[in-house]
């Protein structure tokens, strides 16, 4: 396997899919270098805000600064019927599923990553920092070792995240498409008992 195609397996490994089919997340590109095991929040303390009462519309917040997608804060609308609402937790919830794996998933690479530099400068007899004080780095050749050691670490674990997140969507798709057929003879039910008022006061 080659420099560009080690290259090319790890920005498709690290740049998530978003699990939610309407509203796709934008993956930054790059990780974020923390060892801090990840703290379960809410979408608004992720995002750090919380849309006015009266809007009618998702709100989609800045990237992440661990999983690097962008949190979704989902509109409750009036009157919404035990359909919508199922459909609503379920992409909430995966939303919620989508990030937690990515933070965790971020965390071990750049972790995993730091300490692979480290060795490899000490196996060289060289220090963190040179004599001008800046931090060390690894040829393009290097790294390519430690990236191809890591996707074939976690092949196993990122093909269960694929299925999962493909059977997520399949349920979301499913649940999208009877909300509208729903809504749809909802609106024809109201239209009919519209124009039987109507024809009724004429007569």
């Amino acid at each position: 396997m080659n420099l560009k195609t080690i290259g090319y397996l790890y920005v498709k490994l690290l740049c998530p899919r978003h699990a939610s089919l309407p509203l796709r997340s934008l993956c930054l590109g790059h990780l974020q270098n923390s060892s801090q095991p990840p703290k379960h929040e809410t979408q608004e303390q992720r995002s750090g805000f919380s849309p006015a009462a009266t809007s009618k519309y998702d709100w989609i917040g800045p990237p992440d600064r661990l999983s690097n997608l962008r949190p979704i804060i989902y509109h409750i609308p009036e009157n919404e019927t035990s359909l919508e609402r199922k459909l609503r937790h379920l992409r909430q919830e995966t939303e919620d599923w989508n990030h937690n794996f990515w933070t965790n998933q971020n965390i071990t690479f750049s972790k995993e990553k730091e300490e692979y530099i480290q060795s490899q400068l000490n196996a060289k007899g060289l220090s963190e920092r040179d004599e001008a004080g800046r931090k060390r780095t690894l040829n393009s050749e290097e790294m390519a070792v430690f990236y191809k050691y890591f996707l074939d670490k976690n092949i196993k674990r990122h093909a269960t995240y694929n299925r999962e997140w493909y059977r997520r969507n399949f349920t979301i798709t499913l649940l999208m498409a009877k909300v509208a057929v729903e809504n749809t003879w909802r609106m024809l039910g109201g239209r009919k008992r519209g124009t039987g008022r109507k024809k009724a006061k004429h007569e």
